[in-house]
């Protein structure tokens, strides 16, 4: 018989896999800003293909939602979590075999590259499996809650993991850098190896292109939200860098003290207003977040910028999300979850490489003037659905 727990037991396990997901996405959160330096500096390639080290990882998402989807509809969130963060520690292992190939650039590449791409495949596990397992644990009512949980635990590790990541890199290296990352994935394991799966729904399958258009509007709203927060991760710091600012490590650090903040003072939102309205509001702050980055004089009014970057895609996807679950019956909710984060992905595997040519060409302030565009169509987006 399936265990009967109380509100506040439920929301108390739902805690504790945020606390896992945290901490093993510290391995995708300390190598975010340090891959592309890396490529850059130590294996003397240019933006693009800096950029596409960092995007791959969100290509390799695109191309295994489905898969996490139907995982989770046929097996259970928690076995498709529990794949996820053994990816992570195989990716970070791979990753760290490139390392000894540096007098290789070309070998080495194609080695973090293949490490970048398992990291894409943990992380599409990892996530749609925890969030369809914690809305069966929570149910669909409390939908926003859990997807605001979720990005907690992502974005939170961000915040933590990038200045991290980059004093690691500088005063260790790569290697130790992707030791850790191999390693951290352990403790989340660790930490829900003993909750109990909740059995999937039985019902009808669709296809997943079926399921896609069901969402269609949602996701879309959700990519163009993808592109500020992707710039930033890929080029904040060499956009520091490039003007002789210190501090860039702190882009990603302000973009998730922001996020966090947001998620712990209005997570409850779009289960109590409409997910659409949050929306809206939430990529207009994203745009002024944008904005300022572009056009600041100061590494003062940059960081800021960063911040309200992250004030602004805090509550997009929960929003999105919650007009997701209204859309499928429960037996496809987690091909849905896995559609609806693809959209976010695909923003994050295109801005990479095409922000690095734009950054070629019209330097880094370039990548956040298209990022603060990309969020007023979002706003359209949302305003028509």
């Amino acid at each position: 018989m399936p265990e009967v727990l109380s509100f506040s037991q439920a929301y108390r396990r739902l805690l504790a896999k945020t606390v896992a997901l945290f901490l093993s996405y510290l391995a995708v959160a300390m190598s975010l800003p340090v891959t592309s330096i890396y490529v850059i500096d130590q294996l003397h390639y240019g933006n693009a293909l800096g950029g596409l080290a960092v995007g791959i990882t969100f290509f390799s998402t695109i191309l295994t939602r489905g898969y996490a989807g139907r995982l989770c509809d046929q097996q259970g969130g928690k076995a498709c979590m529990q794949r996820g963060l053994y990816l992570y520690m195989l990716a970070g292992a791979v990753c760290l075999a490139s390392s000894w190939l540096a007098d290789q650039p070309a070998l080495a590449l194609g080695v973090l590259l293949s490490g970048r791409l398992l990291l894409g495949l943990g992380e599409s596990l990892a996530i749609v499996g925890m969030a369809a397992w914690s809305i069966g644990l929570m149910g669909p009512v409390h939908s926003g809650k859990v997807m605001s949980l979720v990005g907690m635990g992502m974005y939170g590790a961000f915040a933590a993991g990038g200045p991290l990541g980059l004093l690691l890199f500088q005063q260790a290296g790569f290697r130790p850098l992707m030791l850790a990352c191999a390693l951290l994935p352990l403790a989340g394991l660790l930490l829900i190896r003993r909750f109990p799966h909740i059995a999937p729904h039985a019902g009808r399958r669709e296809s997943f292109l079926r399921i896609l258009g069901r969402i269609g509007k949602p996701g879309a709203a959700v990519f163009l939200q993808g592109v500020g927060f992707a710039g930033l991760g890929a080029f904040f710091a060499l956009y520091f860098s490039s003007r002789g600012w210190a501090w860039g490590s702190l882009g990603l650090t302000g973009f998730g003290v922001g996020f966090v903040l947001v998620r712990v003072l209005c997570g409850h939102l779009p289960d109590r207003i409409g997910g659409a309205k949050v929306a809206l509001a939430s990529l207009a702050v994203e745009a002024v977040g944008q904005w300022l980055i572009w056009s600041s004089a100061t590494p003062s009014a940059a960081l800021l910028g960063a911040l309200l970057t992250g004030v602004g895609c805090s509550m997009v996807f929960p929003g999105m999300g919650v007009e997701v679950i209204k859309r499928v019956p429960a037996h496809l909710r987690g091909s849905a979850l896995g559609g609806f984060a693809a959209f976010q992905d695909l923003a994050y595997g295109l801005t990479g490489p095409v922000a690095g040519l734009f950054a070629d060409s019209f330097g880094y302030g370039a990548v956040f003037l298209t990022g603060a565009v990309a969020a007023m169509l979002g706003m359209a987006t949302v305003a028509l659905m």
